[in-house]
């Protein structure tokens, strides 16, 4: 079953369980599928909906800091529920050495050796890892490796 196949019976499976911030939170994901959908004309593949929710997981982060900043506990609390939620269609996120094992990889592949070559090294990285480590983890390795 694909992954947009899965979200779409849970948004069911919700509905009926009367879960609102589990039917609420995975219609948002659906929306911006929808949305490549309609202006790109093309089905989404898995790795899109990966590269959605980790976007998605990133805007909750975003929110979450400004709510703890205005003193908003309430709805830090809602947004951490939507990341929980979100998070558990991602893959398992990868741990520091292995991110750093695949971009010396990449780094030896690619000839990369200045700061100049960054854009190459995290382009090829990127389609390796996947949504297993989001860009500002894949970045700061990078630098510390390129520096």
């Amino acid at each position: 079953m694909s992954l947009n196949a899965q979200i779409k019976s849970d948004i069911k499976d919700a509905m009926r369980a009367k879960d609102v911030q589990k039917r609420d939170t995975l219609r948002n994901i659906q929306v911006a599928v929808k949305d490549i959908e309609v202006n790109e004309r093309r089905e989404v593949t898995d790795a899109d909906l990966e590269n959605i929710m980790m976007k998605y997981c990133k805007q909750r982060e975003d929110a979450m800091a400004q709510f703890k900043e205005a003193g908003r506990d309430d709805l830090v609390k809602k947004e951490e529920a939507e990341l929980v939620i979100v998070k558990a269609y991602l893959p398992e996120p990868m741990s520091d050495e292995e991110l750093e094992d695949i971009i010396k990889e990449v780094i030896n592949k690619t000839g990369a050796s200045s700061m100049k070559d960054m854009g190459k090294v995290m382009g090829t990285a990127k389609g390796i890892i996947g949504s297993k480590a989001d860009g500002g983890r894949i970045n700061a390795c990078v630098k510390s490796l390129l520096f």
